[in-house]
């Protein structure tokens, strides 16, 4: 199939020249990699294809129409439309800025440092207006932030409080949408469904067929008469609007579909902080004076000012086009909608919302395409094109058979008188008879041409994705419905995936010994009661409020923040009050790599704390003393160590995550005293004070161990890659049944991360098939996994949620992201997003990934069957005795049905519990071993070759 275009050069030489859609082919030398040049076919995965890549294989097939061909799949040209805006808006926002900047450095020394507040033109309820915000947030112009009076006057004059944000009241919201805007942006309309019907008009078969219809109407109503004349061109005529209906109806529902997925996507939900309390809101709802806590991984929601931050840095490459991450703080405090907190924390003042923002502006401006070419499709599309060339080739046969016989006088009429008598036949009968005979061949290029196969591909993949979603599965990328039902390996996460996510303090060690129950706040002594508390209030992003009437608290972070606050709670924790006795310094944010997070405060009496909390085995290591009973600072001996492991190793045995809570006083000279150096400051992690180890007990989910049990009957097997302790990873484990019994946990079956990280690319190649648990694993020791996994031709699925997992999301194949716990980094790298982070969901993509094999599969069963028997028994008829037994009528009649209602029939066929019965399909094979590869097809080299099309009761064999 590709060996008949990728080779030699007629196929380009009959491409025309300005194929917008094929690309522009006058440039061999453009920057493709040998393996492009190579084998422009062989797309293995268009997750991580260049836009060259794909111009090359479009340049190397020919395509009979490409109008339809493509109308489902990528369009090359608005992508690179969509490319030059990103480009023009770029260069608009980096020249206000240069000019800002030019302007800011030609003021006098003296002049900069005056505060003279600029005049207020507002028009509402708010001093200032929406205008004076926008300019302030788009043009960074610090100038004009200093001269309204840092963050706090802006706060002032948009009636904020930097601490509780605004009111949650509908009304105050109201008002501020009204003065500056939502935080929406105008949509481009989609195409109507007149539009739709106009292009499938345009398909040029289709048009032949209108002419022919009209000319074998005009002739048939002379030749027989109204009465009888026009069955044959009005049938034809019919039948032909109705394949352009049923086709513009299916193109027009499916984008509707991708419309309603592209909607659920940009629906952000995040939290903010109201009346005191964060509160989780979708990022539509967000309004100007809006207080938001900024998080790694977080994309930043509306234009804004910088409250406070703690080595907070931004990835601003979706804005600027460079992927340098930039530092924010006082001297740069703005920041801009679309981009990601590569790092650390802080809080943000919302000062332009929707079309107010650049990234409002970028959005309105280009429209999301949803067409994506898959490999399924990439490859089917060859294939349609190929047999429409043998249907034109065929056609081409029995038209040349016809007109020989016919104006040879061997063509004769049911009463058996001859139809075409050279010089007393009319000429306006000879000309009837010869169109019938163009329409003949025209039906049987409509026929032969299996449209319908690109179609019922798209069909498949749009149907998929709409059910996935009511299977709680978000699809970002098309490619990935077909991909999952390939998949072989499953690296899931452990904590929210495999587990509930809703962590409780269980046990607890303080004071040298073990509390019981674990708040247990008399077992404390005051001192390491008083410590404890300020290191929970300070070290946390959570955050807990308190209603002014009612006993309910709320408590709001990540599930082990709120567990630990929980815990702090019960021992008898004020968390306002705990926090205003003492102030950050510095915070060093959570880190995967590290297992650790830490901050620096300094305390009413001028000390100066440093707070660490992480994983049990790693900050235990970095402790040298405890607190006793009696508030002595004990010294750390062999004996007291053995003691807190062992607990460790208890608490992992059944399945706990352990967490420990560390501090040690800091000298305060020693602290930075310039924001700058401070930025830049790590925090001491020697010689810490153990205060506390907590055990968190994390449930199974219920239903998972069925689902485990189900992939590894479906021959997929399931790798657990967790940061928490190898222990709790192995009890957890086996209660999923990943690992049939602890037996089973040896080497290399379950593995430390460190232990893999160590070993060389070939030795990680040779246990990676047997690692069943990998605990204590960093985020680059998921993506060594995959990228080992990969190598020995596995298809990779993986499951991420943090910042970190990006990589290794990227890499796989199919990337899963969690959609309640993951980060806006993480499901930006991702191709599917779990909206519950169950991985009985997961489960489901995978079988709904294999019904798009299955549906096409038995697509092309139906389509080819019909196809062949068709084009063999017209060929024969027409060699033989000159007559098609199949007219013009009967055959668009059977193309509309196997073409369209076909497609539609068979391609939203649901998926059914037997199709994890089977084997993945895995990289290399094509539709289930039933057609051969591109690569197999190249084998047999570049002479033309008769094709012979055999359906069996379950495959589809091409023979050349």
């Amino acid at each position: 199939m590709s060996n008949g275009f990728a080779n030699g050069s007629s196929p380009r030489r009959r491409r025309p020249e300005n194929d917008i859609e094929a690309g522009v082919a006058s440039n061999r030398s453009g920057d493709f990699s040998d393996a492009d040049l190579a084998d422009p076919f062989d797309i293995t995965s268009t997750k991580n294809a260049s836009f060259e890549r794909l111009k090359r294989w479009r340049q190397a097939a020919l395509v009979l129409n490409a109008s339809r061909r493509f109308r489902y799949t990528l369009d090359l040209k608005k992508e690179e439309e969509k490319k030059q805006v990103l480009r023009k808006i770029r260069a608009h926002a980096q020249a206000i800025r240069a000019a800002h900047l030019f302007k800011a450095a030609a003021v006098p020394v003296g002049q900069a440092n005056e505060t003279i507040k600029p005049p207020s033109t507002s028009t509402g309820e708010f001093p200032i207006g929406q205008e004076q915000l926008a300019s302030i947030s788009r043009d960074h112009d610090t100038t004009a932030l200093q001269q309204y009076g840092g963050v706090a006057g802006i706060s002032d004059l948009l009636k904020t409080d930097l601490e509780k944000g605004v009111h949650d009241d509908e009304a105050e919201l109201l008002k501020r949408r009204n003065a500056f805007g939502s935080n929406n942006y105008p949509r481009k309309k989609g195409r109507n469904f007149l539009m739709f019907l106009w292009d499938a008009c345009k398909d040029l078969t289709l048009i032949i067929l209108i002419v022919a219809a009209a000319a074998s109407l005009a002739l048939g109503i002379k030749s027989e008469g109204i009465k009888e004349g026009w069955y044959d061109g009005g049938s034809i005529a019919f039948a032909v609007i109705l394949v352009i209906v049923v086709t513009a109806i299916s193109d027009y529902k499916q984008s509707l579909q991708f419309q309603n997925l592209n909607e659920e996507k940009r629906n952000i939900h995040l939290e903010v902080v109201r009346g005191g309390r964060r509160v989780e809101i979708s990022i539509y709802d967000i309004v100007v004076g809006d207080v938001i806590p900024l998080n790694i991984g977080n994309q930043v929601p509306a234009d804004g000012i910088l409250i406070t931050g703690h080595s907070l840095s931004i990835d601003e490459s979706s804005m600027t086009g460079e992927s340098k991450i930039v530092h924010k703080d006082s001297k740069d405090p703005f920041l801009m909608s679309g981009c990601k907190v590569a790092d650390g924390s802080g809080t943000m003042l919302v000062t332009g919302v929707g079309i107010n923002t650049e990234w409002g502006l970028l959005m309105a401006s280009i429209s999301e395409d949803s067409g994506e070419e898959t490999p399924l499709q990439v490859r089917l599309n060859g294939v349609a094109t190929f047999i429409g060339i043998v249907g034109l080739s065929v056609a081409s046969l029995v038209l040349i058979v016809l007109l020989a016989r016919y104006f040879s006088g061997h063509t004769k009429n049911p009463d058996g008188s001859v139809q075409f008598k050279a010089g007393k036949t009319k000429v306006g009968d000879a000309i009837d008879g010869a169109i019938k005979i163009i329409t003949v061949a025209v039906t049987i290029v409509v026929v032969a041409v299996p449209e319908g196969l690109p179609l019922a591909v798209t069909l498949t993949l749009a149907y998929s994705m709409r059910k996935m979603m009511a299977d709680k599965a978000l699809v970002r990328r098309l490619s990935a419905c077909e991909t999952m039902g390939s998949a072989t390996t499953i690296c899931s996460d452990k904590t929210g995936t495999l587990t509930m996510n809703q962590m409780t303090v269980v046990e607890a060690y303080a004071g040298g010994k073990k509390i019981d129950p674990p708040h247990n706040k008399s077992e404390l002594s005051p001192m390491l009661h008083t410590l404890l508390i300020e290191g929970v209030a300070q070290n946390t992003n959570g955050s807990v409020y308190v209603p002014e009437v009612g006993n309910d608290v709320e408590v709001s972070g990540s599930p082990t923040e709120k567990a630990i606050l929980h815990w702090a709670l019960k021992l008898g924790m004020n968390f306002k009050e705990a926090r205003s006795q003492s102030s950050i310094v510095h915070v060093f944010p959570f880190n995967s790599e590290k297992k650790r997070g830490g901050v620096a405060i300094q305390t009413a009496n001028s000390e100066v704390h440093i707070h660490w909390k992480g994983a049990a085995e790693i900050v235990l290591a970095c402790c040298t003393s405890y607190i006793d009973a009696n508030e002595q600072l004990v010294e750390m001996d062999e004996e007291k160590m053995a003691f807190y492991r062992k607990a460790i190793e208890d608490m992992a045995s059944d399945s706990l995550r352990c967490v420990a809570i560390a501090y040690r006083p800091y000298e305060k000279e020693s602290v930075p005293t310039s924001e700058e150096l401070l930025a830049h400051w790590s925090l001491p992690e020697d010689n810490l004070v153990l205060l506390a180890i907590v055990g968190l007990k994390d449930p199974c989910r219920p239903g998972v161990k069925d689902a485990v049990l189900l992939c590894q009957k479906a021959g997929v097997k399931v790798k657990m890659v967790t940061g928490d302790n190898v222990k709790t990873a192995k009890a957890i484990a086996v209660e999923c049944g990943i690992l049939a019994s602890f037996a089973d946990a040896t080497e290399p079956t379950i593995i430390e991360g460190k232990t893999f990280r160590a070993l060389s690319d070939a030795q990680r190649e040779e246990i990676a098939e047997a690692i069943s648990v990998m605990g204590r694993s960093s985020p680059n020791d998921k993506l060594l996994l995959v990228q080992a996994l990969r190598r020995k031709g596995h298809v990779v699925a993986v499951t991420g949620d943090g910042t970190n997992d990006a990589p290794a999301l990227h890499e796989a194949d199919i990337g899963l992201a969690m959609g309640i716990q993951g980060t806006e980094v993480a499901k930006e790298s991702s191709d599917i997003i779990i909206l519950d982070d169950n991985f009985a969901s997961v489960v489901k993509v995978v079988r709904w990934g294999r019904s798009v094999y299955a549906n096409i599969q038995k697509f092309i069963q139906f389509q080819l069957t019909v196809n062949v028997a068709a084009l063999v028994i017209n060929v024969v008829a027409a060699i033989s005795s000159g007559d098609v037994p199949l007219n013009a009528v009967q055959l668009l009649w059977v193309n509309l049905i196997m073409d369209t209602l076909g497609a539609l029939a068979l391609a939203t066929e649901p998926p059914t519990d037997h199709l994890m019965d089977r084997r993945p399909v895995g990289r290399r094979v094509y539709l289930s071993g039933g057609l051969p590869t591109n690569s197999q097809l190249r084998n047999f080299g570049s002479t033309p070759r008769v094709c012979v099309i055999i359906t069996t009761v379950n495959k589809v064999f091409v023979f050349l």
